[in-house]
């Protein structure tokens, strides 16, 4: 057995179900993902079109990161899940260096990696990773790739030609799979911005910030400009001044 994951970005519509899910039904912490939904626009107004794709860890044949792992906190299951205990993670993020997709993320709480790893504890209780259950246009499909009859395999087998992986020049023969939303979905250098404007808007400057002919020092030294002469005597007369003034307006 060699389960596998594919995700069908034709039907994905980003409502970020699954993100969700994974948070509850692993406990991941506030501002840590073990997925989530990456969303582009495609297009130039008003011809535009939003793709989103899925991202989570790829669950790979060949993991840089089991390899690296110096206490084999990373390894692999018998049904080809690339499992972590954190029992034995010792934090030294070697992992999260070693891992071209950026699955795995350092927990704030123990200070050891983490990562999607197909809710392995449900997977041994017979039932389907918290993300395949949720969501409602069934995009993710879950299964054993070895098995023919599998619904996984018989998946791939209808796209011949279609099904995609995330950086395969990186040879880690991953096991999560993508059908559908051409080569700008996975490819992050396949969607360009177009020169001049940022996410949302044309990009403007300011001509200047404040007073052009005025810097750092100019403004430290605007309470002393009656002052004829600057030295430290008059640096020292102006906090007993200031302090005498807070006195009077009934400051302790």
């Amino acid at each position: 057995m060699k389960l596998g994951f594919l995700v069908d970005l034709n039907l994905c519509m980003g409502c970020k179900g699954c993100e969700v899910a994974c948070k509850v039904e692993n406990e991941v912490p506030l501002g840590s993902w073990r997925l989530r939904v990456k969303y582009i626009d495609i297009g130039t107004f008003p011809d535009t079109s939003r793709s989103f794709t899925p991202l989570r860890c790829n669950h790979c044949e060949s993991a840089p990161c089991e390899r690296i792992c110096p206490v084999s906190a990373l390894h692999y299951l018998e049904n080809g899940i690339v499992n972590i205990d954190s029992a034995r993670c010792i934090g030294c993020a070697g992992c999260m260096m070693a891992c071209p997709y950026g699955a795995i993320y350092m927990d704030p709480e123990t200070n050891t990696a983490d990562k999607c790893t197909y809710c392995a504890h449900r997977v041994e209780s017979g039932m389907m990773p918290a993300c395949v259950v949720i969501c409602p246009v069934q995009a993710n499909i879950f299964g054993d790739i070895d098995d023919d009859n599998s619904h996984i395999s018989r998946y791939i087998m209808e796209h011949q030609g279609a099904v995609q992986v995330r950086k395969p020049e990186k040879h880690t023969s991953p096991k999560h799979f993508y059908v559908g939303g051409g080569n700008q979905t996975l490819n992050p250098l396949a969607q360009q911005r177009i020169e001049g404007y940022s996410l949302f808007n044309n990009i403007t400057h300011l001509k200047h910030i404040g007073n052009p002919h005025e810097g750092v020092i100019d403004r430290f030294l605007e309470p002393f400009k009656g002052e004829e002469k600057l030295d430290n005597r008059s640096f020292i007369d102006f906090d007993n001044n200031a302090h005498e003034s807070y006195e009077e307006e009934g400051g302790h």
